[in-house]
């Protein structure tokens, strides 16, 4: 009986945490229609005198993509005597020859070619180094999958209105969303953060992030916050928290986008994923004691908590799927009274609320209601049961950070299909070493089709739609894992 109570406790507590986390998605959702329907503005003033703006690329190893980048960034509408342009390469192939070559085809535009031998710190060492360096008062930053607007600039410095405000935030947008199923399930979480829980927590004075790309800062906020650390994998995450901490205003405006590429492949997903996870985990450790402690208002306590754990939910989502064996079992043999194996279900409407959330996100990005309601109708299953198939996976990376293990910043791959001068499997930069939790993915999977046919078998149905959402998503992961790590062997 000791396992019984076991797989049964850790049932509940998977399911409360998650019921808990999607309650705070649904307060969320609750202020991002409000701020649809709000008329406040930022803006207080017409900008007059235009700032020195330094925009910094930072690159790694860029083939297929550093051209693109340095082409868009030579477009940008500003003052060219107000304007430069750092190049922070850390590479060490190709990439600095092509750098190199690419930025005399632009001689009216001031590069600023920074180049580092030594990788210390990773992306936030280069920010680091090139902030010592950059003239701007703002410093605009864009990774290098980044095609920024030309009109960046001239958008998002006028809502530098109070000189409190220390960060504009843009909206991603996804220009090869249509490129595969990957994809386009990529674009539909993305948008549901970039839309419900940004507007959601900015309009309430919650605290939001810097999304590492396709924003700009008040180069005083970055030092008087303490400048770039590189004790985390998410060094945007840590930064936005150090210094909304000591009382600098952040605002994020969705009508301001930055075009992006996407990971088309599983294992460049799954190196994405991990660094995201993994660095929300630490930065959670790093903030969240100091957060309790500050003079700051439930509610924004009770979001930034939100905020730091929420990839602590894979972790949930692992146990509660696992457990949920042993408690249909325990239901069939009569182990634990009926009543509270249906119970359960109640914990089901947080899985209603996150869907919801999603829900609301895809039809506001979309303006034909039509085509929005033929699309979500396969979109949001599918990315429900993907997004619990890389519960593993995430789960993993989750620990590690919480627990206080290090790893390497390992940046995911860029690819430029759309261009169509290069091959998917051509790429250099894929990772070949599939990892050992790939083929404890292809097990689950397994396993969840297993108690898919028991449930057929037996005629009990009551975990049926989450044990085959489980199955479908842990063999989708793994069967797109193990094709991506095989290209280009």
């Amino acid at each position: 009986m000791i396992f019984l109570y076991f797989f049964c406790g850790l049932y509940f507590l998977g399911m409360l945490f998650i019921l808990i986390y999607s309650l705070a998605q649904g307060h969320l959702l609750f202020h991002f229609l409000k701020a649809r329907k709000s008329s406040k503005s930022f803006l207080s003033k017409k900008t007059e005198a235009w700032p020195k703006v330094t925009v910094q690329l930072p690159v790694y190893n860029e083939l297929y993509v550093v051209e693109r980048l340095i082409d868009a960034a030579a477009k940008l509408n500003y003052p060219k005597e107000l304007l430069e342009i750092q190049l922070l390469d850390d590479s060490t192939d190709q990439t600095v020859e092509l750098i190199r070559e690419k930025i005399k085809q632009h001689p009216e535009i001031n590069f600023q070619y920074i180049h580092r031998v030594d990788r210390k710190g990773f992306k936030a060492g280069a920010l680091r180094e090139g902030l010592k360096k950059a003239s701007g008062e703002f410093i605009a930053i864009f990774d290098a999958d980044f095609v920024p607007d030309p009109d960046f600039i001239l958008k998002t410095i006028p809502f530098f209105s109070s000189e409190k405000i220390g960060m504009i935030q843009t909206r991603w947008t996804h220009i090869n969303r249509d490129y595969s199923l990957l994809t386009r399930l990529q674009a539909f979480a993305l948008d549901a953060h970039f839309f419900i829980e940004q507007m959601g927590r900015n309009h309430q004075g919650a605290f939001i992030n810097f999304n590492g790309t396709g924003g700009i800062w008040r180069k005083t906020c970055i030092l008087d916050a303490g400048n770039w650390h590189d004790d985390t994998l998410t060094e945007d995450l840590d930064l936005s928290y150090r210094a909304q901490r000591k009382g600098w205003e952040f605002v994020y405006r969705p009508e301001i986008e930055s075009p992006a590429e996407l990971p088309p492949i599983m294992s460049a997903i799954k190196s994405q994923q991990f660094r995201w996870t993994k660095g929300g985990a630490e930065c959670a450790v790093k903030h969240a004691g100091a957060v309790s402690k500050e003079n700051l208002s439930f509610r924004v306590k009770f979001h930034s908590f939100a905020h730091l754990f929420n990839s602590t939910i894979f972790i949930a989502v692992l146990l509660t799927s696992l457990s949920s064996i042993g408690v249909w079992w325990a239901g069939e043999k009569g182990l634990i009274p009926e009543f509270l194996v249906r119970l359960s279900g109640i914990f089901l409407v947080g899985f209603v609320l996150i869907a919801g959330v999603y829900l609301v996100s895809y039809f506001y990005g979309k303006r034909s209601f039509v085509q929005s309601a033929l699309g979500v109708i396969w979109q949001l299953p599918l990315f429900l049961s993907v997004s619990m198939g890389l519960a593993l996976h995430n789960a993993q990376a989750v620990w590690e950070g919480l627990s206080g293990k290090k790893s390497p910043f390992i940046r995911t791959p860029k690819f430029n299909l759309e261009s169509g001068k290069v091959k998917l499997a051509g790429n250099r930069y894929l990772l070949h070493r599939m990892p050992i939790t790939t083929w404890f993915e292809g097990l689950l999977a397994v396993a969840f089709w297993g108690m898919v046919w028991l449930a057929f078998s037996r005629e009990n149905f009551l975990f049926l739609p989450f044990h085959a959402m489980l199955a479908f998503g842990y063999s989708l992961v793994f069967i797109t894992s193990f094709k991506s790590y095989g290209l280009g062997r």
